[in-house]
């Protein structure tokens, strides 16, 4: 079967989905567990963080990686969260923006969870 065959066969085939949901919302609350989805916020809060430190200083991702001696293509896979770096390559990187973690308690309300900067 040729590919424009099968292509006219798919597109002729009623496909049903069965939605989770109406919304990212409810699609995230029924596969991740509350705990799952507290790490995703966190993890997404700490790459914009980390994001918009670089950019406040003005530094390109290469010229970041320069000043760390950690590779550009590490610290790209850091912003977009393809991979979860050693503590060592987040300060490395933090120490050449001038910045450090802050560790310290989470606030109870979810509301005011992400509000403060996460990298001073």
């Amino acid at each position: 079967m040729s590919n424009t065959a099968l292509a006219e066969e798919t597109s002729q085939d009623e496909i049903e989905y069965s939605p989770i949901g109406d919304s990212w919302e409810d699609v995230r609350d029924t596969l991740l567990t509350p705990e799952e989805r507290a790490e995703c916020e966190l993890s997404v809060a700490v790459m914009c963080a980390f994001i918009d430190a670089r950019n406040k200083k003005g530094y390109s991702q290469r010229k970041l990686a320069e000043m760390s001696g950690v590779k550009q293509s590490v610290i790209a896979r850091m912003e977009t969260g393809s991979t979860s770096p050693q503590l060592g390559t987040v300060l490395k990187v933090l120490f050449a923006m001038g910045k450090t973690l802050c560790i310290k308690n989470l606030p109870k309300s979810k509301s005011t969870a992400l509000k403060e900067p996460l990298i001073k």
